[in-house]
């Protein structure tokens, strides 16, 4: 007996039994492991949402960087220069965790290199003040870890273990960007505009974060039947506007939305209509800063062909000795 529309690697249609012991395991909240057999459907979209997670992460590096040697004082560029550097330790992880998938980290890279993946939407706008730094921090990593905390309850067990850690880290981000906006906002005015700027910059490319709204996901119905996701787009978006609102009111400061407002029916705040036009732009390579941190990743990729290569001479050096003593 075989499935209706599920087919495997070679367009078989994959066998109904397993596919039922499959969602029977998941449904029992059983992790999915490596050598477990899984359906093909289920391995692409992890590999998807996995290798996007880790491309996020690591050009997610770049906005913040460019503000290390920019930073107002010493603390706050070891402060930034730690927070780069766990973006890049989150990247290894993921990467690690997607390879288990059988697709090597060489064909990740391929194909964030040359476009074909795809990575936050949230990383092709510019950051033109050090305000920005906080609300990334704040704003970004606050939507990431909205994202994220619910993927330590992923089906598939590699991806889970490694976002435990990683939200550990994320939290300490989010922290860390509030900080910035608390001192700005409570500084001079023109510190304080600096904050609010920021804040209008970064509220709505926030909100995109969390993908296209519900009715026009495709992927997120099964990746939820899945356990893949536990929440829908629109959930996570509801959650993180209703917890970030009232920082923002401690700030003092305005979020960007003159449709937003408390509903007392619904226990929840009602917002504006987000510009999906501009996402799925964005999504396309038209954003702000989409060719730019292509290219810098382009760039960086070249620059560090000579050591790639060292490294692998000298692995093959030590194998080679390894070999001769035994």
């Amino acid at each position: 007996m075989y499935s209706q529309g599920l087919t495997d690697a070679k367009g078989q249609e994959e066998p109904a039994d397993l596919l039922a012991e499959f969602q029977a395991k998941i449904d029992r909240e059983e992790k999915i492991e490596p050598r477990d057999w899984m359906p093909m459907a289920y391995r692409k979209t992890l590999i998807r949402q996995m290798s996007q997670h880790a491309h996020s992460e690591i050009v997610g590096q770049l906005p913040e960087g460019n503000w290390i040697t920019r930073a107002p004082t010493l603390n706050r560029k070891m402060i930034l220069l730690a927070k780069v550097q766990d973006e890049a330790g989150h990247g290894l992880y993921i990467y690690s965790a997607t390879e288990t998938l059988g697709v090597s980290r060489d064909q990740l890279t391929d194909e964030l290199l040359t476009g074909k993946a795809k990575y936050s939407s949230i990383f092709n706008y510019p950051t033109p003040s050090w305000a920005d730094m906080g609300a990334i921090g704040w704003l970004v990593d606050g939507a990431a870890i909205m994202n994220q905390v619910p993927l330590c309850r992923c089906s598939y067990g590699p991806y889970a273990r490694s976002m435990v850690r990683i939200c550990k880290e994320e939290s300490f981000h989010q922290r860390q960007g509030y900080e910035i906006m608390t001192v700005l906002a409570r500084g001079t005015q023109a510190q304080k505009d600096m904050a609010q700027r920021a804040l209008n910059r970064t509220w709505w490319p926030s909100l995109m974060m969390f993908g296209p709204s519900d009715k026009n996901s495709t992927h997120s119905a099964q990746s939820m039947k899945w356990k893949i996701k536990r929440f829908s787009n629109d959930e996570l978006r509801q959650k993180f506007i209703d917890a970030t609102v009232p920082q923002a009111e401690h700030l003092g400061l305005t979020i960007p939305d003159p449709d937003l407002k408390w509903n007392e029916e619904t226990g929840h705040y009602d917002h504006g209509e987000i510009n999906w036009d501009e996402l799925f732009q964005v999504i396309k390579g038209n954003g702000p800063c989409n060719k730019e941190r292509l290219q810098a990743r382009i760039d960086a990729h070249e620059n560090g062909e000579w050591v790639r290569e060292a490294a692998q001479t000298y692995q093959q050096k030590q194998n080679n000795q390894h070999n001769e003593a035994a």
